[in-house]
């Protein structure tokens, strides 16, 4: 049998498994198994063992649990209700107004959850109620959150570069340098996509809630201070060297506890709930990287 042959069947095999809805991580160590035992003479069993416990150790791994335990908590907590409050009075005055926040909260959260559902979970829970409320477009308020949400892919700590860079062996430190600036370039297209149809369709744009001061609009921004310090904790830590990807993981994580219970969000419940979460999503992500 050709190398095309053994391809094709291979993926016949992988698409027929995830079409009957095998878990996807199932699927791949199913189709490796399947390929191994058909066209090799190495034993499936030992190869695979070895090649699981080989990505299972990697210490570079043991960064993604931890930034999406930081996620969790942030979910969790009332730090990303204060990020809201902060950001809200300074968007009002740009075209799109409120709309803005769904794009520079998910820019933000993102870069202190690494995860694209989080940030979407997270940004929505607060933003669609408050939109909805003051007569936003429901398609613009639904589309800039999930257009902005997926910039937990690019933007550091980006839960999808860990798991790339331990499965390409690649720096994640360089991986994380490398997503900032797509990043916010891809934020400011959203943003300025915002403004274009809030210039063009003016009526459907709501009124601004009210024009604060700037020193109003400072105190505000007191909100804003306990994620920023995360933000400049993970991403700093690992910029200038002083940490690694899986050191600054664990600086989050400190971080976030430390920041909300100092808010008063954290009990026993919520970092139960928090553990639960991180651990539920980590298996899910572990398991399709031993696939």
């Amino acid at each position: 049998m050709n190398d095309m042959a053994i391809t094709a069947l291979l993926i016949l095999a992988l698409f027929a498994l995830l079409g009957s809805g095998v878990w996807i991580g199932l699927t791949l160590a199913g189709v490796a198994w399947i390929g191994m035992e058909l066209f090799s003479s190495r034993p499936a069993g030992d190869a695979m063992a070895i090649t699981i416990w080989g990505a299972a150790s990697s210490w570079t791994l043991t960064a993604l649990p931890l930034f999406v335990w930081m996620g969790e908590i942030l979910f969790r907590t009332k730090l990303s209700e204060s990020m809201f409050r902060g950001l809200a009075p300074w968007v009002n005055a740009l075209p799109g107004r409120l709309l803005h926040t769904n794009i520079l909260g998910s820019t933000i959260f993102a870069a202190v959850s690494g995860s694209s559902a989080a940030t979407c979970a997270t940004i929505g829970k607060m933003s669609i109620p408050e939109l909805s409320k003051r007569g936003y477009p429901a398609e613009k308020i639904v589309g800039s959150l999930g257009g902005a949400s997926t910039l937990g892919l690019l933007i550091p700590p980006s839960i999808i570069m860990i798991v790339y860079g331990v499965a390409a062996e690649v720096s994640i430190a360089r991986l994380f340098v490398a997503g900032v600036i797509p990043g916010l370039l891809l934020a400011a297209l959203f943003s300025g996509y915002l403004m274009i149809w809030a210039l063009m369709n003016p009526t459907q744009v709501p009124r601004a809630d009210g024009n604060l001061t700037l020193k109003q609009k400072l105190h505000e921004s007191r909100h804003l201070i306990p994620v920023l310090l995360l933000i400049g904790g993970v991403i700093g830590s690992i910029y200038t060297g002083i940490a690694t990807a899986t050191e600054a993981a664990a600086v989050g994580v400190v971080g976030a506890l430390l920041l909300s219970a100092a808010q008063g969000s954290l009990n026993r419940q919520t970092f139960r709930d928090s553990l639960l979460g991180a651990t539920r999503l980590y298996c899910m992500i572990a398991l399709i990287l031993a696939g």
